[in-house]
């Protein structure tokens, strides 16, 4: 089953994937609590099974645009990095032993066709193809072989970062929450209808493949991920895993290749779906602002 959250003029609405087109989750069922995906979560296996009788419906087609996040103000997105080999050795470090984890807010999270906003107050803006999971069940202390029990779906996310913010000091979160900079869709899309456990991701810049690697190659996959976050927190429904970045993104390179506006990024997983996203300039950001960091890395003096 693919699920999609579709602007319409009452808002953001939960849609099936019909035989046709997008069906009105809520309107399809008479029950307009449907309209809320992170209801239906919350609601579990009950609720997911009414929306199951809607996929040979006909729908309606969506422009591409009013497809909104696929979910939208997720509770948390929690987030591995240099989670596969290349990755990290591409970026000077060893294959890490331990998860390296951080967090995003939801402001940071657009839809997959919706623009990418480059920071005013970054030059080294850089793009990262994943995979993302979304928590149905949850849970905690969730062990590696019951972790599809708390998965509602899969979707495609580009965790791009703002690299200059992300290394000036010692945690990653000022580089990873810049507003805008986390497209998430095009569906969520259901453990019943795709196989994640070596799908092929690609990620094009401008139509030139950069990135292109299995899904079999993270470091700890999608279950350890799982066990490893509920380990210290209760996952939750809504929350959303982002898996890692394979090689070939932007900084590595010789010459480095930074995201300036015009720039187009299309991330691909197989059997989850398509986001492409155009860069644009952030409107009216000062460039004249105390806090930015130097070029190298390097943060300013207090």
């Amino acid at each position: 089953m693919r699920l999609a959250t579709i602007a319409t003029e009452t808002g953001l609405r939960l849609h099936v994937k019909g035989s046709t087109g997008y069906v009105d989750a809520a309107q399809a069922l008479g029950k307009e609590p449907f309209s809320s995906l992170h209801w239906v979560l919350e609601q579990g296996e009950s609720a997911l099974a009414e929306l199951r009788t809607l996929q040979e419906r006909e729908g309606v087609e969506v422009a591409l645009a009013d497809l909104g996040p696929a979910v939208p103000s997720p509770p948390r997105i929690l987030c591995l990095g240099v989670n596969y080999s290349e990755h990290a050795l591409e970026g000077g470090r060893g294959v890490p032993t331990w998860p390296e984890s951080f967090v995003r807010g939801t402001g940071s999270v657009t839809g997959p066709y919706h623009d990418l906003i480059k920071p005013a107050l970054s030059d080294r803006f850089d793009y990262e193809g994943e995979l993302g999971v979304v928590i149905g069940r949850g849970g905690r202390y969730i062990r590696v072989r019951d972790a599809f029990d708390a998965i509602a779906g899969f979707v495609v996310l580009n965790d791009a970062s703002a690299r200059e913010w992300q290394r000036a000091g010692t945690q990653w979160t000022a580089g990873k929450n810049f507003e805008g900079s986390m497209p998430i869709g095009p569906e969520l899309v259901t453990p019943d209808s795709v196989d994640v456990s070596a799908a092929l991701l690609t990620t094009k810049l401008n139509g030139e493949t950069m990135q292109s690697a299995s899904t079999a190659q993270m470091i700890v996959g999608v279950p350890s991920a799982i066990e490893f976050f509920s380990s210290f927190t209760c996952l939750r429904p809504g929350d959303v895993i982002a898996t890692g970045t394979p090689g070939g993104v932007g900084f590595a390179r010789t010459p480095p290749v930074w995201l300036k506006a015009d720039d187009v990024v299309e991330i691909s997983i197989e059997g989850v779906g398509t986001i492409r996203n155009k860069v644009v300039d952030e409107p009216d950001g000062p460039r004249d602002w105390r806090w930015r960091p130097d070029p190298g890395g390097a943060s300013r003096r207090l």
